[in-house]
């Protein structure tokens, strides 16, 4: 069994080594990958991090986890992560802008001045491009900018950029019942209770978010309070501190592990969606 190290600094979206020019950037040693022999070369390696601690609601530290993810090796994780992040910005354009040509725009029926005998320039139309009000040349359409990437690859994107941010992850008990009532001051508080900075980006994965929890974090404009079926890759990246609950930890070493095993029912449900979403978009241009 091969082992090797390497060493991610920031969980920043822009100082993240994933992104650093140089591919040969190191992981920090509280990372190990081992590679496991079969017959398929094998295009992702299994990542055991070091342990992380977990943390009371008053700050203590009441143990320690770890999670067990499957990570794409050094020389591939940047390609892997920055096709899967260019995928999910693309696919949120909505691609409905839209201009006219001149042959849409409305007048410009009526020669404007004779041809001869004014010295002025030839005009056959007032909606030329050539003029204010006239159409636009080369202007945008409506367009379908989704780019399609395997579940299989986005996957292990997601589960690379986790890994990326041991050095900044931390785990919490589930304070869910600790807000009687939302109060942003107390909440602010429990952030600085576990050491992280409410100026700094914090990301918040947790299971449930409760009421009381989402009403008392929302006002901190820093703060990113998400659930597993929310989870998306920028916000990995674009945050300086990661935040996890033990509950999340299980379903993350479940879901990005090394024993995962098919499609879950999130997968099959959020394909269904695409497979409804396109034969609205099939219907609609049929109709057209």
């Amino acid at each position: 069994m091969a082992t090797s190290a390497t060493t991610l600094s920031s969980l920043s979206f822009f100082s993240s080594s994933l992104f650093l020019s140089s591919p040969s950037s190191k992981l920090s040693t509280s990372l190990s990958f081992s590679f496991k022999p079969s017959s398929n070369p094998s295009l992702s390696i299994s990542s055991q991090l070091s342990t992380l601690p977990i943390l009371s609601f008053t700050g203590q530290k009441i143990g320690e986890t770890y999670l067990d993810l499957k990570s794409a090796p050094p020389e591939t994780a940047r390609a892997v992560v920055h096709r899967a992040i260019i995928t999910d910005l693309q696919n949120k354009r909505r691609g409905t802008a839209s201009t006219l040509t001149r042959g849409e725009v409305r007048g410009g029926g009526k020669k404007p001045y004779p041809q001869k005998k004014t010295g002025r320039a030839r005009r056959g139309s007032t909606r030329t491009p050539l003029r204010p009000g006239g159409g636009v040349i080369f202007g945008p359409k409506p367009r379908d900018w989704s780019v399609k990437i395997n579940k299989k690859e986005k996957r292990l994107a997601i589960s690379t950029a986790l890994s990326s941010a041991a050095e900044n992850t931390i785990v919490v008990e589930d304070f869910g019942d600790k807000f009687e009532k939302p109060k942003t001051k107390e909440f602010i508080e429990a952030l600085k209770r576990w050491g992280l900075d409410p100026k700094q980006k914090s990301m918040f994965l947790m299971m449930e978010v409760p009421e009381t929890v989402n009403k008392s974090s929302r006002n901190i404009g820093t703060l990113r309070m998400l659930t597993p079926r929310t989870l998306n890759l920028f916000d990995i990246l674009n945050c300086d501190n990661l935040v996890l609950t033990p509950d999340t930890v299980d379903y993350l070493n479940g879901r990005y592990g090394e024993d995962y095993e098919g499609d879950t029912e999130d997968d099959n449900e959020e394909y269904e969606e695409k497979e409804e979403q396109s034969g609205e978009d099939e219907n609609g241009d049929a109709a057209q």
